[in-house]
């Protein structure tokens, strides 16, 4: 298992604030050579329907060297989570969380937005030192 993000407490924090219950730290995804980690695994009640929504987070600090080099990690995560949570958890939502001041600079550029939109990335935007949510995009 990999070490946690910095702001690992901080999302799980906004998450609950948020309304969320977390079911999974970490949520676990058994492939063909071992075992990949979410971050975190939630759900909540949504009344209208009475039913749970559920969703994986995978949590980005983005407070490294190089934003270019921490987006092509996490997007390689976001990725490949993707098959194993179809098979083993396909009634979660997968998200990457990333903070608020990464997603206004760097989430904002044009290639960015691109490889947003041509490979579907859910974000939850977080203000880590509020350890708030402060956005979700689908």
């Amino acid at each position: 298992m990999s070490a946690r993000d910095v702001f690992h407490d901080f999302v799980k924090i906004a998450l609950e604030k948020d309304g969320w219950i977390i079911t999974h730290d970490p949520l676990p995804l058994a492939f063909g050579l071992g075992t990949l980690y979410v971050d975190l695994g939630a759900e909540r009640i949504i009344a209208a329907e009475r039913e749970n929504e559920k969703i994986a987070v995978e949590i980005k600090s983005f407070i490294g060297g190089s934003t270019v080099s921490e987006f092509h990690t996490a997007l390689g995560q976001y990725l490949n989570y993707r098959l194993p949570m179809q098979e083993q958890y396909n009634n979660h939502k997968l998200y990457l969380a990333i903070p608020l001041s990464t997603y206004d600079s760097f989430f904002q550029l044009p290639f960015v937005q691109t490889i947003i939109q041509q490979y579907q990335l859910k974000l939850v935007i977080y203000l880590p030192e509020e350890m708030e949510i402060a956005k979700w995009q689908n």
